[in-house]
């Protein structure tokens, strides 16, 4: 019931033109339209845009606190999901280093923990509203070195579906693995993207 079908959508300037690329992954209840739809607000002009669609408009059925076994296999699905777009992204002519990933919420939560499990120089990664995934945090999944990588955290306090805490277990788990990570926490922000995030992700990552 949980497997994700293989689609996307792609806007933005043409890969075969694009210096870079950008993975746009929605949250919870989101489509991938959506999503893509911020990036008008993102210094992404020239950017290949590629936003992947979860199935049923959810990535797992349950919280991406919940046991681990409870939101497999989408979970397994998922990640499969975005690994084989950024393999079609290569294929697309983009290198790793020019790639980038955007989430919010549940897509926040899948961005950080693709990348992480696959850490290495990529061009920023921006995470609106989300942590890594699972009951416990198991340090034998995340491998690699984000040498340098810019990546961009933010979160309400308190949010109503991500912990901080979890958030700041998170940060510390990419900053090891060599990321520069800022992590930007709103005192009772509602669960949304702010037009505050979005000038900082353009400040720090989009730049």
């Amino acid at each position: 019931m949980y497997t994700h079908q293989k689609n996307y959508i792609t806007t933005g300037a043409p890969a075969t033109e694009a210096g870079a690329a950008l993975v746009m992954i929605h949250g919870r209840g989101g489509t991938a339209q959506n999503i893509a739809s911020l990036a008008d607000s993102l210094n992404v002009q020239g950017m290949a845009i590629y936003a992947p669609q979860a199935t049923n408009n959810s990535w797992y059925p349950y919280s991406f606190m919940a046991g681990d076994k409870m939101n497999q296999p989408a979970l397994n699905s998922a990640l499969d999901t975005i690994d084989q777009l950024v393999q079609q992204i290569k294929a697309d002519g983009i290198h790793e280093e020019k790639i980038y990933f955007l989430g919010f919420s549940q897509g926040a939560c899948l961005t950080l923990d693709y990348i992480t499990r696959h850490s290495k120089t990529y061009g920023g990664a921006v995470a609106f509203t989300g942590g890594l995934i699972g009951e416990g945090l198991d340090l034998n999944n995340y491998q690699g070195n984000f040498n340098g990588t810019p990546i961009l955290i933010t979160t309400g306090n308190p949010d109503p579906h991500v912990p901080l805490t979890r958030v700041e277990e998170s940060v510390a788990i990419i900053k090891n693995l060599g990321a520069d990570v800022t992590l930007k926490v709103y005192p009772g922000r509602p669960h949304t993207i702010t037009q505050q995030e979005i000038d900082l992700a353009n400040q720090l990552v989009f730049k």
